[in-house]
């Protein structure tokens, strides 16, 4: 039974003749109209689609924009069911709101943007929010015309009743006198067929595009406030440090500083302008404590020490995944075992625009606005009320767009945005807080080293009897996210998916965690566990294959026979590239992954430079299969994105450490992939017809692999640590 609502009226005081409306956590739909009646109303409901009198149609997002194209795709899928008139629909982002209505149930039902989630966890929802706002525009229309509901239809921005030729546009429909007060909810039946999208599936031009190319998109470095003072810090060498002396008195002497202020773990210079506070830095000095752990930290010796403890079977794990007895299979049959150790090391997220915050505390310094490029709302509100000791609705929040996040901008904000609220609280000023490229790599949340020890069991035909996938990994989530590893069991998604191998028909499998302790912040990056673990799985894979007298193909398509959207990646992966045909001094490698729903297969041409010994890739093909594309070109884009980021990162990328401090410091000593090493990219979007999931990962996990397997099969040298040992030309 539908779930009806007779909302009371709440006006949205915009222009006349504004119709908003709700699709509500219930499946109610709510209507609000801008009206001087509906300003006496008081139910509070929040709307993901507005209608204007203009014919104009306003559709909110939830997702925060880093690049990724969600301010398009999002709306798309409303728009899809609306049956609204593309070139009339303006975009929205939502800064905050009840997460029953606008969380996303793929990051546990709050207002959270990463893991490629957003597509997957909106789908339905928006759809849904699309087909109520076309209904209700309907029964609206056939009121206004006394005729029947089942006679209505829409077009393009309008509703239409056939057998007497009459029409009314959107607009003209926010502007009736009267609409309908029983308002029942849609329900999948009321959702378009495929046959029908019109939008969904097509090449949209991306709206965040023209902004950013004219040079008028606001980043939260961008944002100006009257009376604004900037902020420069003076960040703790090693993590967990105090200062102790501070002797700010030749700094306190330039024109234009307002104030040094000692927080916890740094000292903040405040001044008129962001120039007058790096000037007026360079002019302190401080003395730190010298009591954190973590000053014997060193990045060589926790890769020793995590690939110990993965190659030692006795020392305790974390089941991940299991599926049949792998373990004692392959204890009972351990001479006939096939076993090799793969290692990667940290990286940094290297997102282009640096770390900034705003905060303007209020008087009773019990609330603040602030203003935020982050990757979730909901987190960066509970952080700044935390800071305040208030509730979160005195936050008032502006989400602004980023320039790159990859993990980076999930849960920062417990760090710049809360240190900017409390210089802001301090002076009674709005405080705009910066970090410079060398502030973010010196104090930079590292995706983190691990170790994978592959142990396999081959049967009499050379299939893959019994596996093991066992990594040595601190766990992400606590210290990232505290909150969900009191819960999690000692299990860490940020460090495991991809392990389980689902699409590999392996009767006997086991994926297990041995939790180091953390040396370093630590934090996901992008592709999460799957980036490393397909990297480590494949080059295994292949080698499995030569064991077994295989060819890399024949071999994994054994593995994939249960798999008919992972068989058909692979085949297409290998139409595209022409598997094994090369020309002279080249070699290919080919690499099976997954990101969560998604798949893809990927295949690498590789050559060695004789003289250098640099390994440069020429070409890259992908095979990905998404499930219903929303917005088919941006997905091409987000692969091929991937697969520069996945590149870039296994051949040049690391972060090392000593005496608990960064080594590195900025772009010319952490180095991207310039753009002449990039290769050509061919990707293919495969349509399964299955739910759709992202994209925006999918890349990663398919290139470690891939080039490794090419560099074997050229040279027979095994790339069995990451950043390879032979960098790229």
């Amino acid at each position: 039974m539908n779930d009806i609502l007779k909302p009371s009226r709440r006006g949205f005081l915009i222009g006349s003749g504004s119709l908003a409306i709700a699709l509500l956590a219930s499946g109610g739909a709510g209507i609000l109209r801008n009206n001087a009646q509906a300003a006496s109303a008081t139910q509070n409901v929040n709307a993901w689609v507005t209608i204007h009198a203009d014919d104009s149609v306003t559709i909110r997002f939830a997702s925060t924009e880093m690049g990724q194209g969600v301010m398009t795709s999002l709306p798309m899928i409303v728009a899809e069911e609306l049956d609204a008139d593309w070139s009339r629909v303006k975009v929205e982002q939502i800064n905050q709101g009840p997460l029953e209505t606008y969380g996303n149930p793929q990051t546990g039902g709050i207002l959270f943007t990463a893991g490629s989630s957003s597509i997957e966890g909106y789908y339905d929802r928006l759809r849904l929010a699309g087909a109520t706002a076309r209904r209700i525009l309907m029964q609206a229309a056939a009121s206004h015309w006394n005729v029947a509901l089942a006679e209505v239809t829409t077009g393009p921005g309008m509703v239409i009743h056939a057998p007497t030729s009459q029409r009314l546009r959107y607009g003209e429909i926010a502007s009736l006198p009267t609409l309908p007060e029983n308002v029942p909810a849609a329900t999948e039946a009321d959702l378009k067929p495929r046959s029908e999208w019109r939008i969904i599936g097509t090449d949209q031009d991306r709206r965040d595009i023209p902004g950013k190319t004219r040079g008028e998109t606001v980043y939260s470095i961008d944002v100006r406030l009257p009376g604004m003072v900037y902020a420069a810090q003076i960040l703790a060498p090693v993590e967990g440090e105090t200062p102790v002396n501070i002797d700010d008195a030749n700094a306190r002497a330039i024109p234009g500083v307002v104030d040094v202020i000692a927080l916890k773990n740094s000292v903040a210079v405040l001044a008129e302008s962001f120039e007058t506070a790096m000037a007026a830095r360079e002019q302190v000095s401080v003395s730190w404590s010298e009591t954190s752990r973590f000053r014997n930290a060193d990045s060589q010796q926790e890769l020793a020490d995590i690939r110990a403890a993965a190659e030692n079977l006795e020392r305790e794990a974390v089941t991940w995944s299991s599926r049949g007895d792998a373990t004692a299979i392959l204890a009972q049959n351990s001479a006939q075992t096939v076993s090799a150790t793969y290692m990667t090391e940290h990286v940094y997220h290297a997102q282009m625009e640096p770390l900034c915050a705003i905060a303007n505390v209020d008087d009773d310094e019990k609330g603040a606005e602030v203003w935020l490029g982050t990757q979730s709302q909901t987190l960066s509100i509970v952080a700044a009320a935390q800071t305040l000791g208030t509730k979160p609705d005195r936050i008032r929040f502006n989400a602004m767009q980023m320039g790159g996040g990859f993990g980076r901008r999930t849960f920062f904000a417990r760090d710049i945005l809360s240190d900017a609220i409390i210089l802001s609280r301090q002076i009674k000023r709005p405080v705009k807080l910066i970090w410079t490229r060398e502030d973010d790599v010196k104090n930079s949340w590292l995706r983190p080293a691990t170790a994978h020890h592959m142990t396999a069991l081959l049967d009499d035909k050379g299939d893959v009897r019994a596996f093991r996938h066992r990594v040595a990994s601190p766990s992400i989530f606590e210290f990232a996210a505290p909150q969900r590893w009191e819960n999690a069991k000692g299990r860490d998604l940020l460090v495991m998916e991809g392990t389980e191998s689902s699409d590999y028909d392996i009767p006997d499998l086991i994926a297990e965690n041995v939790l180091m302790e953390r040396q370093s912040r630590v934090s996901a990056w992008r592709g999460i566990g799957w980036g490393i673990n397909c990297y480590a799985r494949e080059c295994f894979i292949d080698e499995l294959a030569s064991a077994a007298g295989k060819d890399p193909v024949t071999f994994r398509r054994r593995l994939l026979a249960k798999s008919p959207r992972g068989l058909a990646a692979l085949n297409e992966v290998i139409r595209m590239s022409e598997f094994g045909k090369v020309p002279e001094g080249r070699a290919h490698g080919l690499a099976f992954a997954g990101y969560k729903a998604t798949i893809g297969a990927g295949v690498a041409e590789v050559s060695i430079d004789p003289e250098s010994g640099f390994v440069k890739v020429h070409k890259f093909w992908a095979a990905v299969d998404p499930g219903i594309t929303i917005h088919p070109k941006n997905c091409e884009a987000q692969v091929e994105g991937g697969i520069i980021f996945g590149l870039s990162g296994l051949m040049r990328e690391r972060i090392t450490f000593s005496n608990g401090e960064i080594d590195q410091n900025n772009f010319y000593d952490y180095e991207p992939m310039r753009i002449n090493a990039i290769p050509e990219i061919a990707v293919n979007i495969i349509d399964s017809g299955a739910a759709p999931s992202g994209a925006g990962e999918i890349g990663i996990p398919m290139t470690g692999g891939a080039v490794a397997n090419a560099v074997r099969a050229l040279t027979g040298q095994k790339l069995q640590h990451m950043p390879f040992a032979i960098e790229t030309a």
